[in-house]
């Protein structure tokens, strides 16, 4: 399987020679970053949308955030120019662990260095200088993307004009890092992850896939898994709920890769706005943009007090609840609900 040919045929590619210097020591030599982009980019370069994608996404939004998209809705082709990144330490055509290392000539492996969602942000800077962005009129992503929404404001404050961040946290609790490193140890008790030093075709797939299925129940609530499942069996010897997250680990396994899986997870695990800026409060309060903070009360991972903490700390920011049962996944599942948020929101800061 090619990571790189999972994306629509509309994918761009943006790269630099350039080295990417890494918060954490080191550098990429090299950088590339695949992207997508609807509407025109007006005279003034100041008219983007920047669209950050979650755990195991690509850049195409309009795939998973298709209904985001529309007149007069959270994203229009005909006043935005919209741009989404696959981010920096993914597997579908930015440099990460599935690219060719330059001076090696080999997968950078399990030798891909540690990054932060800060090196994420850096990345995607090079490209807007590229694409001759000079203002973003909103940033938003959901989990993942919410992080970085949150930094873009903070790393870029007179770039960035408004902020969506959607189930998301400033800095990942003991609880994520937890369940994050249980996921990780599935990948690595794989006998065939051979310590990361794989072959491409031969992936840890019985420990990508156990990750996955840990995954998808932090994703869901309780709730919707005994309304969908009970304690149904699917067989004799097999309840549906388990042959529901076998298939999803198995889905992850065809178009994902378990470096990469590792990699952004370990990078999510830093994300804390306040590392080496300050105190938390001070930190947050510094984000005075207009921000809309999106929270589900049935979310299990980023919990609705992290999220009403935020809303309280930055200064210019209102909190959404949404009443759903359907856990961290309401981004991907209650979309038109978020996009009407999304849109209220932005119209509301931009008509004033």
């Amino acid at each position: 399987m090619s990571f790189a040919d999972y994306p629509s045929p509309y994918t761009k590619i943006f790269k630099s020679d350039e080295p990417l210097m890494l918060e954490l020591g080191g550098a990429l030599p090299e950088l590339q970053i695949a992207y997508r982009t609807w509407g025109r980019l007006n005279e003034a370069g100041d008219n983007a949308v920047v669209v950050c994608h979650g755990l195991t996404g690509s850049a195409d939004a309009d795939r998973w955030w298709k209904e985001m998209f529309g007149r007069k809705s959270a994203f229009d082709e005909e006043t935005d120019f919209i741009i989404s990144t696959n981010a920096l330490g993914s597997c579908y055509g930015s440099t990460g662990p599935v690219s060719l290392n330059p001076e090696t000539n080999r997968h950078y492996g399990a030798s891909f260095p540690l990054i932060t969602i800060r090196d994420m942000i850096h990345a995607q800077k090079r490209l807007m200088e590229f694409l001759e962005v000079r203002k973003i009129k909103m940033v938003i992503g959901g989990s993942l993307g919410g992080m970085q929404a949150l930094e873009w404001a903070l790393m870029f404050p007179d770039m960035v004009e408004s902020v969506v961040t959607i189930s998301a946290s400033g800095r990942h609790s003991a609880w994520c890092i937890a369940i994050s490193d249980a996921q990780r140890h599935a990948i690595y008790a794989d006998a065939d992850f051979q310590n990361g030093n794989y072959d491409l075709d031969k992936q840890p797939k019985k420990g990508l896939a156990a990750a996955r299925m840990m995954a998808m129940i932090t994703y869901r609530s309780k709730q919707i898994f005994d309304e969908r499942f009970a304690r149904r069996l699917q067989t004799d010897d097999l309840y549906e709920v388990e042959s529901y997250l076998r298939y999803q680990g198995q889905k992850l396994v065809d178009r994902f890769d378990a470096n990469t899986y590792i990699t952004l997870t370990r990078a999510m695990d830093t994300h804390d706005v306040a590392r080496n800026r300050g105190d938390y409060e001070t930190v947050l309060a510094q984000l005075d943009v207009p921000t809309l903070v999106i929270s589900a009360d049935s979310d299990c991972l980023y919990l609705p007090e992290e999220q009403e903490e935020l809303a309280r700390l930055i200064p210019n920011a209102e909190l959404a609840t949404m009443h759903t049962p359907n856990g961290h996944d309401t981004f991907l599942i209650d979309i038109p609900e978020v996009a009407q948020l999304v849109a209220d929101f932005r119209y509301r800061v931009f008509s004033s």
